[in-house]
């Protein structure tokens, strides 16, 4: 009886004893939250993907895989690193036979006006044609970037070349009333003889330096204009004669005599009637102000036409009036001009080449020359 006595004491105290521990057990586990949320959630396994083994597994060739092709390249970039092709007219002559010489920098071709049909092609070695001019003899001289060229226009084969000019960069040719050519460069100007080839005379301290462009007067003698307005040579021994400087935009780049024998000085801003005995300036024609002047011809009726770098005009050079305004032309930048050719006027532009009838007021171009045909 004792016995069962001890034994339940001892077991009601373990009981007590486990009531005790317990409750501090759990105040353990709730001091830790996070550290009871972890060992409650254990990491998940990472589940094998199933695989089906009654699938045949996908066999390769050994050869080699095929050699990597280049994509083409795009419309742009085939346009962009396309070369460009100058189609620019910068001269144009009427020979004696009453055809069409075209200077373009494409080269050299000779046309028959009536018809537009190209008679003949001279393959040049520099196609930058600057300039272009008739011996007396018939023969065609070529001024271009690199120096000056003698064509025979039957057989379309050079007959010289290479002459030592005061600079190879030819800007203007002109035949004075003696026969003799004389060469405008950018450093100065060279007398000629056509018949041997030969320099006779250079004038390199040229005030104004650049010989731009060159025209005869009444008395046979040279004007040239120049980077600093006009020069009178002599003809006959190549001695300055006279200058007029102090011009209302200093450069002058194209010169025409009128039939009254007053000078038309072509400016980057300007148009100019001088008096050349005087070298007074009569008159600015008012339409041409602030417009870039490239080109001055008379016509047989006595008009005048005006290239410039936004269009072509023909005016009354008494009162200035605009008679003609063209449209239709290649380009608007004139850089040429041959009125009476074929009883058309001929026009060299940026563009290409064109032709214009008397009474019509739209040109046409010349396809041959023109960035259509290729």
């Amino acid at each position: 009886m004792v016995f069962f006595y001890k034994r339940t004491n001892v077991l009601i105290s373990s009981i007590l004893a486990g009531l005790i521990v317990l409750p501090s057990i759990g105040i353990v586990a709730l001091t830790n939250p996070v550290r009871a949320q972890k060992t409650a959630n254990p990491a998940p396994t990472q589940k094998k993907p199933e695989t089906n083994s009654s699938k045949p597994t996908p066999a390769y060739p050994a050869s080699a895989p095929p050699p990597r092709v280049d994509p083409l390249p795009d419309q742009r970039e085939l346009q962009e690193n396309a070369i460009e092709t100058d189609y620019r007219v910068t001269n144009l002559l009427g020979d004696v036979t009453g055809n069409l010489w075209v200077a373009s920098w494409r080269g050299l071709s000779h046309i028959d006006p009536k018809t537009g049909k190209i008679l003949s092609r001279v393959s040049l070695p520099n196609v930058a044609i600057s300039a272009l001019a008739q011996d007396k003899v018939g023969r065609i001289w070529v001024g271009n970037y690199e120096g000056l060229i003698r064509v025979e226009p039957r057989t379309s084969e050079i007959t010289a070349q290479n002459l030592f000019l005061p600079s190879k960069r030819v800007l203007s040719l002109l035949i004075d009333k003696r026969g003799y050519l004389w060469a405008g460069t950018d450093n100065g100007l060279a007398l000629i003889s056509p018949d041997q080839g030969l320099i006779m005379t250079t004038l390199k301290n040229l005030p104004g330096v650049s010989a731009n462009a060159l025209t005869l007067d009444a008395d046979g003698h040279l004007w040239v204009g120049t980077l600093d307005g006009l020069i009178r040579v002599n003809s006959a021994n190549a001695l300055i004669m006279k200058r007029i400087a102090d011009l209302p935009g200093s450069t002058v780049q194209a010169l025409a005599i009128s039939p009254e024998g007053l000078i038309w000085a072509g400016m980057p801003n300007n148009l100019l009637v001088i008096n050349p005995k005087t070298g007074a300036v009569l008159r600015s024609v008012t339409r041409l102000r602030g417009r870039n002047v490239t080109a001055v011809r008379f016509a047989q009726d006595g008009s005048v036409w005006i290239g410039t770098n936004n269009g072509l005009l023909r005016l009354n050079p008494n009162t200035g009036a605009v008679l003609d305004q063209v449209a239709g032309l290649p380009s608007s930048r004139v850089l040429a001009l041959a009125p009476d050719i074929a009883n058309k006027l001929w026009i060299g532009t940026s563009e290409g080449l064109a032709w214009l009838m008397p009474q019509v007021g739209t040109a046409k171009p010349h396809l041959a020359f023109s960035r259509a045909v290729k």
